[in-house]
């Protein structure tokens, strides 16, 4: 059989692409910011991970431009042999103090966060219990451990409990959630989780991708928001969403840093950050440190933004953050009002399967604390519309 015949059979894209539906790649002409420039139109930017809104902070953009003239564009290498920079280590210290963790080491992506740090933990004899909803770079650090992996219905902790008590007593075992919930924008039930592994002599490790500069004090992610700091054995995040840059870090104990740095193939074998996104980085912390009210701001926003919604009819999932999902339920329909919103100038990220069951598709909208309330409101008034007309149009 040749290896290309799936090609044939994967006929969607295209098929949304015939219809004027297809939703994805379009092409940004402009910095990432609340309004943007997208294909030559402008659009109320609701679909981006930018929290904070620091891609457009000039002292961020700064930092990036000075360590290219300092460093060049990249460091050829990796951590191993040529490529660690003073500039690493400084962003790994002060994140380290600002998440008050022994150590930090930083990857080049937040995906190779995940898939470095659970394949090195995660031993042949070891047990990795999941919530059903983690980030899909958990998962595939899960496949590329030699360890067991178990799951859990969605922040269901007596599932949980019944999965740790299925792990052998000898066996290690690490609960490995999300802090934020990237679709709906919960948040997990960290306190329950750290109880259970007590009680059954496992490691916790939460992802605070969605969490850092979001929740917690100054925004110090999901274990500061329930007061938990020393309670949680790793955490994990990355610099592409409030920290307006690329890459991840993960923090934890000297000794776990020191472990991972030595054992984890897809540290060792990847090059390292490169000193714009380094620079930009710490930069983002340093901002993120000197004006703590940037959370709150984004929180006050995020809130303002579901009663705007509620108010013009749209039926949203409730949570505290910054993402606020829009139930659709049916994929053709949920492509559709996508489509009809971006021509609107409202751009959304449209969520289907596998990423949702099939009934549950969504779209999901997400603050940034640069954000105003005129254009929250510009946006409901268009997204509400544009359900109205579609509903009529469906059910004529």
């Amino acid at each position: 059989m040749d290896l290309y015949n799936k090609f044939e059979a994967f006929t969607l894209p295209g098929e949304y692409r015939e219809r004027g539906i297809y939703p994805y790649f379009h092409c940004l002409e402009s910095k990432q910011a609340k309004e943007v420039v997208m294909e030559g139109g402008r659009k109320i930017m609701l679909g981006s991970n930018n929290y904070l809104g620091l891609t457009t902070c000039p002292e961020v953009m700064q930092a990036a431009i000075e360590a290219i003239e300092k460093y060049g564009t990249g460091c050829s290498g990796s951590r191993f042999m040529n490529g660690t920079l003073n500039l690493h280590v400084e962003l790994e210290n002060e994140l380290a103090s600002f998440l008050h963790k022994e150590a930090v080491m930083t990857w080049s992506t937040g995906f190779q966060s995940n898939l470095g740090i659970i394949s090195s933990l995660v031993g042949r004899n070891d047990y990795v219990i999941c919530d059903r909803e983690n980030h899909a770079s958990i998962y595939d650090g899960c496949k590329l451990s030699y360890g067991h992996m178990l799951r859990y219905h969605h922040s269901d902790m007596e599932e949980l409990e019944r999965q740790l008590q299925r792990v052998p007593s000898e066996c290690g075992i690490l609960i490995v959630t999300d802090g934020v919930f990237s679709m709906k924008g919960d948040i997990a039930k960290l306190p329950e989780i750290v109880e259970l592994a007590k009680k059954y002599g496992a490691r916790v490790m939460v992802d605070d991708a969605h969490s850092l500069g979001v929740i917690g004090k100054g925004g110090r992610g999901t274990a500061s928001y329930f007061g938990l700091e020393d309670e949680v054995d790793v955490y994990i995040g990355t610099f592409s969403k409030s920290l307006a840059s690329l890459g991840g870090y993960m923090a934890a104990s000297k000794a776990a840093v020191d472990y991972v740095k030595h054992t984890s193939r897809p540290f060792i074998f990847s090059a390292s950050l490169p000193p714009s996104n380094a620079a930009a980085a710490l930069a983002a912390l340093r901002h993120l440190e000197s004006h703590p009210e940037l959370v709150k701001r984004l929180a006050d926003i995020s809130a303002y933004t579901r009663k705007s919604f509620t108010a013009h009819g749209i039926k949203i999932h409730e949570a505290e953050t910054p993402i606020v999902p829009i139930y659709t339920n049916d994929a053709e329909y949920t492509l559709t009002l996508a489509k009809n919103l971006f021509d609107k100038g409202v751009y959304v990220n449209p969520v289907l399967p596998p990423a949702t069951p099939p009934s549950e598709c969504l779209l999901r909208t997400s603050l940034m604390a640069t954000v105003t309330e005129d254009l929250v409101d510009e946006a409901a008034e268009i997204i509400a519309g544009e359900i109205k007309a579609l509903d009529a149009k469906t059910n004529a």
